[in-house]
C-alpha cells in the first residue's frame, strides 16, 4: 500500500533536520552548551556591550572606547595578547559594599578547593581563572561548568573571570584581574588552599578602629597564616582548630607552626610569639620587603601587583611591598587566623623561576622607591606621615637617600 504523499514529505524533512543536527553536535556547533570555544564565543558568554562609555555632565551624547583596548591598557604590563573575559559567571547575591571580597586565583586542578571555599565562606569572592589558548578550552569548560552547576554556592557567591592566551603562570596579572572586579569595598588577597578557620569577618566588625583605618585606606589587616609540620595533617580541613585556643594547643605539640618557618622572612614580620599571647589587635613593626602575609585592604587606592613577575618568587612579596611604600601600615588581628592545606607541586619548577624573580625583586625595589619618592615630593606629601613607610624602607637602598637630596633641591631650586 502506498503511503500518502504528505507521510512522505514528513519523514523526509524529519530525516534531513536529524542529519543536521547529528551533524552540528558533532562537528561541535552546540552553542548554549559552549562546545565552540573559539576566544570570540567564549565573549558572547559575557553578556553586555563590551564597551566602556565615558561621558560628561555638558554632553549630550556618551563616548565609547572598546572594552578590550581599555583592558589591554589596564593590563599592559602582562605579557599579550590575552582576552580577558569578566563575569564569565557571575555572583547571583547581592552584597553590601562593605563586605570583603575574597581575591583569588585557581587552576583547574583545583576547583574542589575553591568550590569548598564557596561553601565555607559564604562570602563574595573574586576569581581569576587563566585558560590555555588550545584545543584544551573545551575541556576545561566543560569541568568548570559543571562546578558551578553541582554547588548552588558557587553559583551565588563567585564572580569567576577567564584569561584566555598562551602565557601560563602570570599570577601577579590574574591577582590584578580579581581585585580589577572585585564588587565590594574591601578585599582579601588570598591563596585559594588556605582554610578559613575563623570568621574575621566579624572579628572586624567588633574592632572600629580597625575598620576605620581600612575605610581611611592606612591601613591593611594581617591574618596570621600557619601550616602543619607534617603535611599528611594537612589533608582534611575539617580537622582543623576551629579557634586560637585550640590552635595554641597544636602549637605546643609542634604539629603546626606558622607558615613556611624555614623561611622565616616570609612570615616572620608578624611576630607569631607576640601573636600567641595577644589580645588586641597590633601593629607591624618589624617590617621586611620579603614579608608576604594574607591581608585585608581597601580596593580604591591601593597599589597593582607588578606584573612583570612570572611564576613563583617574590610575586606576592612585591604585592604587599608597594601597599606598604604607600603609606599603609599592616596590623594584626589577635584571634584570627588561616591554615594552608597542604598540596603538593614540583619544588624544582618553583626553585628555577625563584631565582629569576629574586633578581628581578631587586631592581624593582629601587625603581618603585624612587617613583614613590618622587610622587610624594611630588603632591607635598614627602614631610607627612605618609612618607614614613618609604623613607625607613627605602633608606636601606645604597645612594636611595643621595638621589632624594637631589630631588628635593632641585625641586626647591624650581620654586
Amino acid at each position: 500500500m502506498a503511503l500518502p504523499k504528505a507521510v512522505l514529505f514528513i519523514g523526509a524533512v524529519y530525516l534531513i533536520f536529524s542529519v543536521l543536527y547529528t551533524s552540528s553536535y558533532i562537528l561541535g556547533f552546540k552553542g548554549s552548551n559552549k562546545a565552540s570555544v573559539t576566544v570570540a564565543n567564549l565573549q558572547k558568554h559575557y553578556l553586555g556591550k563590551q564597551l566602556v562609555s565615558w561621558s560628561r555632565s555638558t554632553d549630550d551624547l556618551d563616548n565609547y572606547t572598546p572594552e578590550d583596548e581599555v583592558l589591554s591598557k589596564v593590563f599592559s604590563e602582562a605579557f599579550g595578547p590575552s582576552k580577558v573575559i569578566p563575569y564569565y559567571y557571575k555572583a547571583e547575591h547581592s552584597f553590601d559594599h562593605e563586605e570583603i571580597t575574597i581575591a583569588t586565583l585557581v587552576t583547574r586542578n583545583r576547583f574542589h578547593v575553591l568550590s569548598r571555599l564557596a561553601s565555607h565562606y559564604k562570602g563574595p569572592i573574586s576569581v581569576a581563572l587563566h585558560i590555555t589558548d588550545d584545543d584544551t578550552k573545551k575541556q576545561m569548560l566543560d569541568d568548570l561548568s559543571e562546578l558551578f552547576q553541582s554547588n548552588e554556592d558557587m553559583r551565588r557567591y563567585v564572580d569567576l573571570h577567564l584569561v584566555v592566551d598562551k602565557f601560563d603562570r602570570q599570577f601577579n596579572m590574574w591577582r590584578n584581574v580579581a581585585k580589577f572586579f572585585a564588587r565590594t569595598d574591601f578585599l582579601m588577597m588570598l591563596d585559594v588552599d588556605f582554610y578559613l578557620c575563623t570568621d574575621f569577618r566579624e572579628s572586624l566588625k567588633k574592632q572600629p578602629e580597625l575598620m576605620d583605618l581600612l575605610r581611611s585606606g592606612q591601613g591593611a589587616i594581617v591574618v596570621p597564616a600557619f601550616e602543619y609540620v607534617d603535611e599528611s595533617d594537612g589533608e582534611l580541613a575539617e580537622d582543623f582548630p576551629k579557634n586560637k585556643k585550640e590552635l595554641l594547643a597544636e602549637v605546643g605539640t609542634e604539629r603546626l607552626d606558622m607558615f613556611h618557618r624555614g623561611w622565616q622572612r616570609g612570615h616572620g614580620s608578624t611576630d607569631y610569639p607576640k601573636w600567641y599571647a595577644s589580645k588586641k589587635p597590633y601593629k607591624v613593626t618589624k617590617y621586611n620587603y620579603s614579608y608576604e602575609p594574607y591581608v585585608i585592604f581597601k580596593k580604591e587606592g591601593t597599589p597593582w601587583c607588578d606584573e612583570r613577575f612570572i611564576g613563583y618568587g617574590a610575586n606576592k612579596a612585591a604585592c604587599l611591598f608597594e601597599i606598604f611604600l604607600a603609606g599603609i601600615d599592616y596590623w594584626v588581628l589577635p584571634d584570627d587566623f588561616l591554615i594552608h592545606q597542604t598540596h603538593h607541586y614540583l619544588e624544582d619548577t618553583r626553585a628555577k623561576e625563584r631565582t629569576y624573580n629574586k633578581k628581578l625583586y631587586d631592581y624593582y625595589r629601587e625603581e618603585t622607591c624612587l617613583r614613590y619618592a618622587r610622587i610624594m615630593i611630588a603632591s607635598e606629601e614627602w614631610d607627612t606621615y605618609k612618607s614614613t613607610n618609604l623613607k625607613k624602607e627605602c633608606g636601606r637602598i645604597r645612594g636611595f637617600n643621595d638621589v632624594v637630596d637631589r630631588v628635593l633641591e632641585e625641586q626647591a631650586n624650581s620654586l
